[in-house]
């Protein structure tokens, strides 16, 4: 795990005694911290072996910080009754910067893409023989690695939720692969979430590379060093060459990588062979076989019109499973729109769940489509119409929670149902 003697002799909460919390109390603890540890469930709080007080009535005064999971939102009273003591509200990501890491940092933030790109930065580095670690938004909670040596590499993916309560990671180099509306709930406007993403800009220091998508200005003016552009990234070899990296949306994100890659000093023919040699994460455009002549794609992951818009794009011809539960504009519509001009690979859309009709609405007229209302019906229906050869996508467009407990786990649901046929 990480410790530091910057946590030393000091008292600290902890909120949240999930993986992330657990690894955080640990990490305390072990650097000579004394913590206030609380989880607002009993199972959790009954699993916990450390010390339980429960911060959210608790007197704070004294502590050195408040440790939360990035799902607290800002408006829970722990944020207003450590604000009353002077105490600092942060996340994990935030602790990590407190310990003072020896290794470089890559910070990867956007709405989409950050997921590819961060365990694609990590794969080049891997490739090139340097130690690496990933961490933030992805794999294991950052506190629970080991440290890397001086020369190594920190690959974080940063969601605006991390990025809000983290004030001193000084990413070496930082990423911004694009920004489309989402989470507005949370950040209330367009401008709030774009504030929360250039946050990884600022807190860089004088001279730190920033690589950013030209169209992302409202959170990349802050940067303090060079920055370069996504959409201007020279190519060590063909798109064609990188089985699991299909799409201009991977296009982007391989960039993006191949950008960061070049700036942490790898050579572009071993960036080359990393890309050829990536494998795509689960559920992000994953090949997940091939039955009754047909390619089977897991892209649940896409929650948004805009994540799945590329997709679209990626093959010749696609039978495309949609719906779930919508994600609904300012007029409490399903804007299909950054779909509807890429719909020329698309030779069906079976629709499922309760975005069906609001889908079914914009694309009538568009592409061939049949209500499915679930997958396996879905998947039963693309069988009577495809021919060998196709491709069935299964990138949804809207959230999971209509029918799964998340998008991981309905891309196991596709895959197991793949698997059975």
């Amino acid at each position: 795990m990480i410790t530091s003697p910057a946590f030393a002799g000091k008292r600290w909460g902890v909120l949240g005694l999930a993986r992330t919390g657990r690894a955080v109390a640990a990490a305390l603890a072990a650097s000579g911290g004394e913590v206030w540890a609380w989880d607002d469930g009993e199972a959790a709080r009954v699993a916990f072996e450390g010390k339980l007080v429960d911060v959210n009535s608790a007197d704070l005064s004294g502590l050195a910080g408040v440790v939360v999971s990035p799902g607290v939102p800002d408006s829970a009273s722990i944020f207003a009754a450590a604000a009353r003591h002077g105490v600092p509200v942060i996340g994990d990501t935030e602790l990590f910067a407190l310990s003072q890491p020896a290794a470089r940092v890559v910070g990867i933030t956007g709405t989409n893409g950050k997921s590819t790109t961060t365990a694609l930065i990590h794969h080049l580095c891997v490739t090139a023989g340097i130690p690496a670690a990933m961490g933030g938004n992805i794999g294991l909670p950052i506190m629970a690695q080991n440290p890397l040596p001086a020369g190594g590499v920190w690959v974080l993916e940063l969601s605006s939720y991390q990025l809000e309560i983290t004030h001193s990671l000084a990413s070496d180099i930082a990423i911004l692969t694009n920004i489309t509306p989402d989470h507005l709930e949370r950040h209330g406007t367009m401008a709030g979430y774009a504030g929360a993403k250039a946050r990884l800009f600022s807190m860089q220091k004088p001279g730190s590379t920033a690589i950013v998508g030209k169209a992302a200005q409202a959170a990349w003016w802050v940067a303090s060093g060079p920055v370069l552009f996504i959409e201007d990234v020279a190519l060590p070899s063909s798109q064609s060459d990188w089985p699991a990296l299909k799409g201009p949306h991977n296009l982007e994100n391989a960039r993006a990588a191949i950008a960061a890659a070049r700036a942490l000093g790898i050579a572009d023919d071993v960036i080359a062979r990393g890309l050829a040699s990536y494998q795509a994460l689960a559920h992000r455009m994953e090949p997940v076989g091939e039955k009754r002549g047909l390619l089977w794609v897991n892209d649940s992951k896409a929650t948004n019109a805009d994540s799945t818009a590329p997709a679209l794009t990626a093959y010749p011809r696609i039978h495309w499973i949609a719906g779930g539960r919508p994600k609904l504009d300012s007029a409490g519509k399903a804007d299909l729109s950054a779909i509807l001009r890429h719909l020329g690979h698309v030779a069906g859309a079976y629709l499922i769940g309760e975005a069906a009709p609001m889908f079914a609405e914009q694309l009538q007229g568009l592409v061939p489509v049949t209500h499915s209302d679930t997958l396996a019906q879905a998947m039963a229906d693309v069988l009577v119409a495809a021919k060998p050869g196709d491709v069935v996508l299964f990138s949804p467009a809207a959230a999971s929670f209509d029918q799964y407990r998340d998008f991981e786990d309905r891309g196991a649901a596709f895959r197991a149902a793949v698997a059975a046929l």
